[in-house]
């Protein structure tokens, strides 16, 4: 090739290279701190505007501003498809709880005060956690070898029993080599840790100036999200059915 074409090839490289470069800037790593308390947190994102609402319904203000905890937190869509509507033609929001409450004669769910604030306590406690946990500080779970990686048991805010670990993904067949994926599970009974209620977490380590916040992943039908459990009673608020079964039962 001759020095002057050769100059020429260069030259178009180096161009290329630098107009890549505007559309490849690298924006380093996402910062994982809110400079803000958790209820700061809550009111700042638009996916948790409902939830925020509970918490205040729930007079949990103080403790998601003041206390050092772990929140576990359902997005809005949670809320939605728990409440749902009255012979709605969407097929996620039928058969829930105002649907429930209009079939019995009961007065169904217009607004979220509609609910008594002791209710919207007890089943937000079930996401929270006294303490500061990021996802290194739980232990390894495998939902199919749990007699070797079981994670761990811990009692939510008012004391129900709920089992936490990290799922580690599969690359190319090899076992334990991928992503790190944090998973809670809600225990109904306590005598029978078996029967589970198991929720992925999307987004984890969100660090708030009082804790962590880990924000849950709507399931999908029950499937798995990686190789970790996500059941579909995990789209209830509270795990399962028991919120609408406490509503029910107050009207």
């Amino acid at each position: 090739m001759k020095p002057a074409t050769l100059c020429a090839v260069l030259l178009m490289l180096l161009m290329a290279s630098c107009a890549k470069d505007e559309y490849y800037i690298d924006g380093g790593k996402a910062d994982p701190k809110f400079n803000g308390t958790i209820m700061q947190y809550l009111e700042s994102d638009p996916r948790f505007d409902t939830i925020a609402q509970i918490v205040k319904l729930a007079d949990m203000e103080e403790v998601l501003s003041n206390e050092n905890v772990t929140f576990f937190v359902p997005t809005d869509e949670v809320i939605r498809r728990t409440i749902g509507e009255v012979n709605s033609p969407i097929i996620e929001l039928r058969n829930r709880l105002n649907q429930e409450l209009f079939d019995q004669g009961r007065d169904t769910i217009k607004v979220l005060a509609d609910v008594d604030p002791e209710i919207w306590k007890k089943y937000l406690s079930r996401y929270i956690f006294k303490g500061t946990y990021l996802l290194r500080d739980y232990p390894q779970l495998d939902f199919a070898l749990k007699a070797l990686y079981p994670g761990s048991f811990y009692y939510t805010y008012n004391n129900d029993l709920a089992n936490i670990g990290v799922v580690y993904n599969s690359v190319n067949n090899v076992r334990y080599t991928g992503y790190r994926q944090l998973s809670i599970s809600f225990i109904p009974d306590p005598s029978n840790p078996a029967d589970y209620i198991a929720a992925a977490v999307a987004t984890s380590d969100v660090q708030p100036t009082n804790g962590a916040v880990h924000v849950l992943a709507l399931s999908l039908g029950g499937s798995k999200i990686g190789e970790t459990e996500s059941h579909i009673g995990a789209n209830n608020f509270g795990f399962g059915t028991e919120f609408n079964r406490d509503v029910i039962l107050s009207k």
